[in-house]
């Protein structure tokens, strides 16, 4: 009997059973039917629970639903109120001021390109600074701003007293800068703003606009030929939770985050653009493309939002010139 026992005992210690558990809490601020919920972070947890053999358990909080508003994450996963988010840097104006150059006007060329380049930087410089009080796991950016709006938007002229709401300091100081009265919030709060005429139109990427129905609420799309700006995103955990954990299960976690994973969503959202685009044609809404020669203009016209911001890194005691240069030739080296 008591070697029946110890070989139970043996079996029991090498069993999933007596193996640690770890139940992680993933918070973020859009609904669960939205794109990056519903592709992304799925497709990471999922990936997660798997590898771990069970061991890892993530529990999806969608909509803010364990409370605070989106702005809140980044100290959420800080704090330890939660062990894991997603959310924009953006939300909280100035705080990440290092990440901003990926916001700049015209700086992305493609979502996958500028995610990677994104990725890199923070591993020579983000993750030390900027997000130096999170275990960062992923960063990536969206597919290209789009102008969505009531009435048409084919000239800078037709930003005039418009009343649009851009995403974050970057984007709302080009916008601003560009003739447009801007207004910021997170983009929970846009289809209300629209539907109680608070604001006229919102800078948004395609794939975003299904789940908020903003097609529904708008009659004119505004696309450039290059794209004119995107938004930052972080997905990142509490650090203190991330060196509780056994370094096996650190293992899993790595191996899948960081940039192939950054890549991965960067492609996702891609993907996920057109389908929406298509949707808003069908409805009969308007898709005003400007061309090469028309997007210069506009380039142009964005100049002072790069200086500006630069100037204002170098008042801060950073090397805005120089993040510009890297970040610029990060992007380069990645892809067109």
């Amino acid at each position: 009997m008591v070697r029946i026992c110890a070989l139970v005992g043996l079996c029991l210690l090498g069993s999933p059973v007596a193996a640690q558990e770890v139940t992680l809490r993933l918070h973020q601020f859009q609904t669960a039917d939205a794109n990056v919920p519903k592709h992304v972070l799925t497709a990471w947890a999922d990936r997660i629970e798997s590898a771990s053999g069970g061991r890892i358990e993530i529990e999806r909080y969608d909509a803010m639903a364990l409370g605070g508003a989106p702005a809140a994450l980044y100290d959420q996963a800080v704090d330890g109120v939660v062990d894991v988010i997603w959310t924009l840097p953006g939300y909280t104006a100035g705080r990440f001021p290092r990440a901003e150059v990926f916001e700049l006007p015209f700086m992305m060329t493609h979502p996958v390109a500028t995610s990677r380049a994104y990725w890199q930087l923070g591993e020579e410089l983000l993750n030390e600074t900027d997000f130096g009080d999170v275990k960062v796991l992923a960063l990536w950016v969206h597919g290209p701003g789009v102008i969505h709006s009531r009435t048409p938007v084919r000239e800078m002229a037709d930003l005039r007293g418009l009343t649009l709401r851009a995403p974050s300091r970057v984007t709302n100081r080009l916008f601003s800068d560009l003739g447009a009265v801007t207004v910021g919030m997170p983009v929970p709060a846009v289809p209300e703003a629209l539907s109680k005429n608070v604001i006229d139109a919102t800078a948004l990427p395609w794939e975003v606009t299904g789940s908020l129905r903003t097609s529904e609420l708008v009659e004119t799309h505004t696309e450039f030929a290059r794209p004119i700006y995107t938004a930052t995103y972080i997905l990142a955990m509490n650090r203190q939770r991330w060196e509780a954990l056994p370094d096996d299960l650190k293992a899993v976690i790595d191996a899948n985050s960081g940039e192939e994973f950054s890549v991965f969503a960067a492609r996702n959202t891609v993907m996920h653009d057109a389908p929406a685009r298509q949707a808003a044609h069908d409805r009969g809404n308007e898709v005003i493309t400007l061309d090469d020669a028309q997007t210069d203009i506009w380039e142009a016209a964005s100049q002072p939002t790069i200086d500006a911001w630069v100037e204002e890194m170098t008042e801060r005691g950073l090397d805005g010139a120089g993040i510009l240069e890297r970040a610029r030739a990060l992007i380069a080296a990645s892809g067109p």
